[in-house]
């Protein structure tokens, strides 16, 4: 019974480095920290370049900015866009502030097959992008009323237009 532990461990000592070795660390992702919360006139900001976006491409959205909790900051809901995205909008701001993420990110995660994501509440639709200030999370904001790819083109133009 000794010798078989004895063979065992040393089996285990000359095959546990080997093993280690074929094992691809996790790749480790950094996203950008809290910052202030964004004010009334950022967020103006943010949603006239969001409207001037989708007015130019001819697309009625919804663009809803909230605060890093998800807080409501702003709203506007163009004529004629369908009701439900103003829940939908909503959905990605929250998304994206809480998990600090643009809600692509999980969009991506669910074509790959990992729906881990849905079922944390996140929003995996392409249309939440950040508000970053300064390098730090001020807010986000949602987009919806488009294609998910057109709400997410109007999201980045909102999102530039306060970046500092």
């Amino acid at each position: 019974m000794k010798r078989l532990a004895i063979l065992v461990a040393a089996a285990l000592t000359v095959t546990a480095p080997a093993l280690a070795q074929t094992q691809t660390p996790a790749p480790t992702v950094t996203y950008p920290g809290y910052g202030r919360v964004i004010n009334l006139a950022e967020a103006k900001t943010a949603l006239a370049a969001a409207e001037a976006e989708a007015r130019k491409n001819g697309w009625n959205v919804v663009v809803i900015v909230v605060e890093p909790t998800g807080a409501l900051v702003a709203a506007e809901k163009m004529d004629g866009t369908q009701y439900g995205s103003i829940d939908v909008a909503t959905g990605k701001a929250e998304t994206a502030a809480r998990f600090r993420r643009p809600t692509a990110a999980f969009q991506q995660a669910v074509k790959d097959g990992n729906l881990n994501s849905i079922f944390t509440g996140a929003m995996a639709l392409e249309g939440g992008e950040l508000l970053i200030i300064d390098g730090q999370v001020v807010g986000a904001i949602g987009v919806s009323g488009a294609t998910a790819a057109q709400d997410g083109q109007v999201a980045r133009a909102a999102a530039a237009a306060v970046l500092k």
